[in-house]
């Protein structure tokens, strides 16, 4: 007589529609630690099997709350949020209303379960004066989108549940049903038309491949790991520094990238200059490693010859 197989435990992703989303179902679909329930605003738009999807309005409280205690996930990753920085800034309601207020209903429902809960966070939390940054450094926004991740943060610490807060920098990655844009696919696509285009290189960041921090999200999510975790690519590069190796790897005309610096581009944000971040805790205590970003232009390229084809 076989011994019935132990009941695996069970994983709720917010957001699940977005690109961090697509990759956290497939990677943890494919790993099969854990029972997968998908949410997201609206209809589910991911691909394939193996998940369950519930559609959930993180900024309805009500809806929040009967949804978690009806799943009753062992682990919450919060990745849902308002990202675009510029909406943030014109919008301040609506910022606060997801990234804050959705936070606390989600984080109190966790609160409830003694569930373990994730919450994805930004380098935009910080001034971008010091960077690149460890997890000890002190968190100082300078617009709007980094001060409601911040307070987010700040929600999660103050949790009467285990948590994490997995920070990221600069996320690019396609995803089957998704137009979102990233600068690899800029860059290839302006060049390929014989478009000259202006790219900052008095930014600093650590671009991030989707895969890598969906990947560092589960670590934590498996080692059920506390306290911040940064995740992200380990190669400090400004735009331009990112826009010359697309061209490189895909054989474009580097002449048409012109130099140029923040100041020319008048934005609603602020932008923090230098961040970009120090992953020796993630590498030490998760077994975190990320892609170069040459790796990373490989597997988009791949990915968008498997799109067309």
């Amino acid at each position: 007589m076989s011994t019935p197989k132990a009941s695996r435990p069970k994983i709720l992703i917010t957001g699940a529609n977005g690109l961090l989303g697509h990759k956290l179902v497939e990677q943890l679909v494919e790993r099969g630690e854990f029972e997968v329930v998908a949410t997201g605003k609206g209809p589910c738009r991911l691909s394939g099997g193996g998940f369950f999807y519930q559609s959930m309005d993180i900024t309805d409280q009500r809806q929040v709350e009967q949804l978690i205690a009806q799943e009753a996930p062992d682990t919450i990753i919060h990745s849902a949020a308002i990202t675009n920085v510029d909406q943030c800034e014109l919008n301040h309601e609506e910022c606060l209303e997801v990234n804050v207020k959705a936070t606390e209903y989600l984080v109190r429902a966790a609160e409830q379960l003694k569930a373990h809960f994730i919450f994805v966070s930004t380098d935009f939390v910080f001034s971008g004066e010091k960077g690149p940054y460890d997890e000890e450094a002190k968190a100082v926004p300078v617009n709007f989108y980094g001060d409601s991740k911040l307070s987010g943060e700040n929600l999660v610490r103050g949790a009467k549940t285990s948590w994490a807060i997995a920070r990221t920098v600069l996320v690019y990655g396609i995803a089957e049903g998704l137009s979102r844009s990233n600068i690899i696919l800029w860059v290839k696509s302006s060049l390929d038309e014989g478009k000259t285009i202006q790219v900052v290189d008095d930014q600093w960041r650590t671009p991030t491949l989707a895969e890598d921090l969906a990947f560092g999200c589960i670590l934590i999510a498996e080692q059920k790991a506390q306290g911040i975790f940064h995740i992200s690519g380990s190669d400090l590069l400004t735009p331009y520094d990112m826009a010359i190796q697309t061209a490189e790897y895909f054989g474009l005309n580097k002449d048409l990238i012109k130099r140029t610096d923040s100041t020319k581009f008048t934005q609603p944000a602020k932008r923090p200059l230098k961040t970009g971040f120090i992953i020796d805790k993630a590498r030490k205590q998760l077994g975190f490693e990320p892609k170069t970003f040459q790796m990373g232009i490989g597997i988009l390229a791949k990915q968008i010859i498997l799109a067309r084809s």
